[in-house]
């Protein structure tokens, strides 16, 4: 019988995000899964942070707690799902699937995969109106918010742009608010979206 782990050599995830590091085999008759590990080494230092076995699922480092889980209903399937990237996570992690044959002798199979934990720059924001249509009667009250995704945090500024066509600097914030309108008010507005 002859057996294989497969997965990349490295992957890159994005902070915040989760992250599948894939490990799968395909399954062998006589060969029955004993013990999965994952281990870890990054700036923190090394070890083994996820092990089943017989006696269930174990997480044994704690900046891994409530953050890992890797599929049961999936013969072969032993990927490890990880939520809300760190980027402290970055580092080798080596999958090492242990089988018991018909004979009782143990075969050990591992392979290793480097994550990279990336930042994303903001997106181009998109501006959403507190009311459908922008053409409002003086007295009434609206707001516009600004909306952009990538990593946090992002800040946001909002600008009107004045006659001569320079920008004037209103507000920091997601959201442009009004509560009365005036005259005066009308405009064109524009916002920026900026992260690290």
């Amino acid at each position: 019988a002859f057996l294989e782990l497969s997965g990349p050599s490295e992957i890159k995830g994005v902070w915040k995000d989760s992250i599948t590091l894939p490990c799968t085999y395909v399954p062998v008759e006589d060969l029955v899964q004993q013990t999965l590990t994952w281990t870890v080494v990054h700036d923190k230092g090394s070890g083994t942070f996820f092990r089943r076995d017989s006696s269930g699922d174990h997480v044994l480092l704690s900046e891994y707690r409530d953050r890992v889980s890797i599929s049961k209903d999936a013969p072969g399937n032993v990927s490890l799902l990880i939520m809300s990237l760190e980027i402290s996570d970055r580092g080798t992690y080596t999958c090492q699937v242990t089988w018991r044959d018909s004979n009782n002798s143990l075969i050990a199979k591992e392979i290793a995969t480097s994550l990279e934990v990336v930042k994303v720059a903001a997106t181009k924001p998109i501006i959403r109106a507190g009311e459908p249509g922008l053409t409002l009667p003086a007295g009434a009250s609206t707001s516009l918010t600004c909306e952009a995704s990538g990593s946090p945090p992002i800040s946001y500024r909002w600008f009107r742009s004045d006659p001569a066509g320079t920008a004037e600097l209103l507000s920091s914030g997601a959201e442009l608010a009004w509560p009365s309108l005036r005259p005066s008010d009308s405009g064109t507005y524009f916002c920026e979206a900026k992260n690290r």
